[in-house]
């Protein structure tokens, strides 16, 4: 279909009952995709996202899991493969983010963070090998969000920038192993806010560009990944040259 580059592929975007997560789902699908929202416990944000993709036409789907168990992930997977066949293209989007001191971070603090933002991306990439190396296209894709924080050091968020520094490697260590078949990138992104969220009024001086990011500018950059053939191994910083702005 004519505008829909990503007509007849499947992606999973994990987190993606919200926020950032949910900015990607849509995008995609707007670029043609069906769409795996999986979601751990925002079952009702899960099922409006579906509901907007289908409305599109495109189909949907709301799987409920922990991406960082093993078990929930092997479960994940073999119900994409049940349901729709495919998979082309992996979204690593799930993530938390908390501040704490380092002298008084916790051991389950730390595993947490770890968890969620580093572990979950492992198990996912693993699981979705062989259905993206299956995949008709061209080439299949992941791509791993990562963040600023694991470029820059943020001393009060030392667990979170070292969770996000392991995706970026990652991320270049996947590439160099999957290629070609499989393309692995990362978008990096700055601060980014959503309405009715308080205005980050130090980012926004900060930054070249003057303001924070929206869940639509890190969905414009999955969206160029994974309709790139060319691109591996890349960081992209969607930061409004916050990095630059030291």
């Amino acid at each position: 279909m004519p505008g829909t580059p990503l007509a007849g592929q499947v992606a999973l975007v994990t987190g993606a009952a919200k926020r950032i997560g949910r900015s990607i789902a849509l995008r995609l699908a707007s670029e043609g995709a069906d769409i795996v929202i999986n979601y751990e416990n925002s079952k009702s944000d899960a099922e409006e996202v579906v509901a907007k993709i289908t409305a599109s036409g495109r189909r949907a789907a709301a799987m409920q899991g922990d991406v960082s168990k093993k078990a929930d992930v092997t479960k994940l997977f073999a119900a994409i493969e049940k349901q729709f066949s495919r998979l082309d293209i992996l979204v690593n989007n799930a993530g938390t983010f908390f501040a704490a001191d380092f002298e008084t971070l916790t051991e389950e603090q730390w595993d947490r963070i770890m968890n969620t933002n580093l572990k979950a991306q492992f198990l996912c990439a693993q699981a979705a090998i062989p259905l993206l190396r299956r995949s008709p296209s061209p080439q299949s894709h992941i791509v791993n969000i990562s963040s600023l924080g694991g470029i820059l050091a943020w001393p009060a968020f030392t667990h979170y920038c070292v969770s996000k520094a392991g995706v970026i490697h990652l991320t270049k260590c996947l590439a160099r192993g999957l290629a070609p078949k499989i393309l692995v990138n990362s978008v990096a992104p700055g601060t980014i806010q959503f309405p009715g969220e308080a205005p980050d009024d130090d980012y926004i001086k900060r930054t070249p560009v003057h303001r924070t990011g929206t869940g639509e500018d890190i969905a414009d950059a999955v969206a160029f990944f994974v309709k790139s053939n060319f691109v591996t191994g890349q960081i992209l910083a969607v930061d409004g040259g916050r990095m630059v702005a030291q």
